[in-house]
């Protein structure tokens, strides 16, 4: 398959490819536009784990449209293969899975975005080609890489969690607020490091200062990304 690439670091701009996928061929760059992305790859088409997660991320697609954020898979299979599965998907799970998927039998965007576990020997076709792991990959409008997970093939995701975790991005960047533990919309928020207290004042007339370091303040559901 090739020498792997240097690992991607959350602030890099993400690779751009061109891919065929269940919605037609893609440059994803172009398909990034002015748009968030999720970026998630399956090991393989037909599998237990990956059919009940391709069906939340599904179920859940209206709630990170309305964030702007555009969802896309990809599994080392063909897009033939795909087709096929997606039926038994929607059968399933009840959902109508309309983002694209994309095919990396070859795995070349696999290896350009590293989401090839070599250590589980387990996890491969047979021809012994590595099938990828559970690699979620979120990237804002200028196409930087934001957040960067990786599950073993053996572990679903929590599709409400990648969810979450778009909404402390687009939150912290409108606002200059970070998030603390377990965070939800509605929660209290923290005050970014990089505002000072006066600027504080200003921006955050309720908040706290708990330590100099830790300062929060409250943010009302309607004013984070969960409420567009």
């Amino acid at each position: 398959m090739g020498d792997r690439p240097e690992p991607l670091r959350l602030g890099t701009i993400a690779p751009n490819f061109k891919a065929e996928t269940t919605a037609g061929p893609i440059d994803f760059h172009e398909f990034i536009g002015d748009n968030w992305v999720v970026l998630f790859s399956h090991p393989e088409d037909y599998t237990p784990v990956c059919t009940t997660e391709l069906g939340a991320f599904a179920k859940l697609e209206p709630e990170f449209t309305r964030r702007g954020v555009k969802l896309i898979g990809l599994s080392a299979n063909t897009i033939e293969s795909h087709g096929g599965w997606i039926k038994d998907i929607n059968e399933i799970s009840g959902s109508n899975l309309k983002f694209p998927i994309i095919g990396d039998k070859q795995r070349e965007v696999s290896l350009k975005y590293d989401m090839i576990d070599h250590q589980d020997a387990t996890n491969v076709d047979s021809k012994g080609m590595a099938f990828t792991i559970r690699s979620v990959f979120i990237i804002d409008p200028k196409k930087t890489i934001r957040t960067i997970l990786s599950y073993p093939a053996s572990t679903g995701r929590n599709s409400a969690e990648v969810l979450r975790i778009v909404d402390s991005l687009q939150t912290g960047d409108r606002h200059k607020v970070t998030t603390p533990i377990n965070w939800v919309p509605g929660d209290d928020v923290i005050v970014h490091p990089s505002v000072n207290n006066e600027k504080a004042k200003e921006l955050f007339p309720q908040f706290k200062a708990i330590k100099p370091y830790l300062r929060v303040t409250p943010l009302p559901k309607e004013q984070t990304s969960a409420a567009v």
